[in-house]
């Protein structure tokens, strides 16, 4: 499966945004999908995961109660709402892809996108 990331962007703090991951060449509902972050210096980090058919959701501390993944199997994407954004937000968001890990990690993702910038000013 090939998965594309979009819409990041520049935004003030208190902002929202709306990421996509778009997949082709198989179907989406074959993974798990999670969304990670990197931040400049910084290890890459899960921030939000949902299982194959939805129902079972993760999110990080530090997005709970601001991020909401997920994902409409028959358009072959997911999704990720970014609200209340704060300045330590910024970084490239990844989607990637897993088809039997649960819970998510770096190393059970089968198949990664390439990122999308994410930059929140305060």
């Amino acid at each position: 499966v090939q998965l594309q990331a979009s819409g990041g962007g520049l935004v003030q703090a208190g902002g929202s945004l709306r990421l996509s991951c778009a997949a082709s060449g198989r179907s989406l509902g074959s993974y798990a999908m999670g969304w990670f972050r990197q931040a400049v210096g910084k290890e890459r980090e899960l921030v939000a995961g949902i299982t194959w058919g939805g129902g079972t959701k993760y999110y990080a501390d530090s997005v709970q109660g601001r991020f909401t993944i997920s994902r409409d199997n028959a358009k072959n994407t997911v999704y990720l709402e970014l609200n209340n954004l704060k300045p330590e937000d910024t970084a490239v968001y990844y989607c990637a892809a897993a088809l039997s890990s649960w819970p998510l990690n770096q190393n059970g993702m089968d198949c990664w996108g390439k990122g999308t910038q994410v930059t929140v000013s305060s």
